[in-house]
């Protein structure tokens, strides 16, 4: 089996970082493409939880969203990255789940590898990474994050 694109998605918790060492080794075993994708939650149809300034502030919101994004995707790139023969940095706006999807068959993605839930998660599987691997065309490698039992 030959692998040259895998996608990592994230949220930027500290368990979506648990599933580098696995997507860090795949990449160097099958000297694979590493895409990393970040997707900004659409807000435009939240826009009376952040009052009646319109438009304009919820671009203002997203524009503020795209940096912050970049520069989190930089930093993990630069620290985590740097033995990777190639990667990729991506943003997409919208549901998370379905703008995974979509990266997968747009850009023809190989495998998927990602943590199993976010920071928030209480259960095995996160609503994202359940989405992702029941309708995924590529295989999904999910990496389990246990909730520590003490919290």
């Amino acid at each position: 089996m030959e692998i040259k694109k895998i996608l990592w998605p994230t949220d930027f918790s500290g368990n979506s970082e648990k599933a580098l060492p696995y997507v860090q080794s795949l990449t160097k075993q099958y000297d694979a493409q590493i895409h990393v994708l970040y997707v900004i939650q659409e807000i435009a149809h939240h826009k009376s939880w952040y009052g009646d300034s319109g438009k304009t502030h919820i671009d203002e919101l997203i524009k503020h969203a795209k940096t912050s994004a970049r520069k989190r995707l930089d930093q993990i790139c630069e620290q985590y990255m740097g033995g990777c023969a190639f990667f990729a940095k991506h943003i997409a706006l919208g549901d998370p789940a379905q703008e995974i999807l979509n990266f997968i068959k747009e850009e023809k993605m190989e495998l998927v590898v990602m943590a199993t839930h976010g920071e928030k998660g209480h259960f095995q599987f996160g609503s994202v990474c359940e989405k992702v691997m029941k309708n995924s065309p590529v295989p999904v490698t999910a990496i389990p994050i246990f909730p520590d039992i003490a919290a």
